[in-house]
């Protein structure tokens, strides 16, 4: 329960970064109120996580899914420039993720 919701609270993040572009600093309704909700239930959900899981790792792994599904997200939607070492920190972001739920 406590991992999926940290899964979830991730894919949230994903979610307001995106809308984030989207709202055009905050000058698109729709966009803005879908982003200050996704921000709120990425808050929410890893609220709960933290109940449970050590703040070290959830913290951790909640940027990461972010960080690694917000560039994933911008590669293929946004079509923004990548390279393979790019590519390559992405990758490591997404081991260092597993890692971290494999030691926890």
């Amino acid at each position: 329960m406590y991992w999926l919701s940290l899964f979830v609270a991730g894919l949230f993040e994903i979610f307001w970064a995106v809308g984030l572009k989207m709202t055009h600093g905050f000058s698109k309704l729709l966009p803005s109120v879908l982003t200050v909700a996704g921000i709120v239930a990425s808050f929410f959900f890893l609220a709960i996580a933290l109940k449970k899981l050590p703040l070290s790792v959830a913290y951790a792994i909640w940027t990461g899914i972010g960080t690694a599904g917000t560039v994933l997200f911008g590669i293929f939607y946004f079509h923004e420039p990548t390279s393979m070492p790019h590519l390559i920190c992405v990758a490591l972001i997404i081991c260092g993720i597993i890692g971290l739920r494999l030691l926890s």
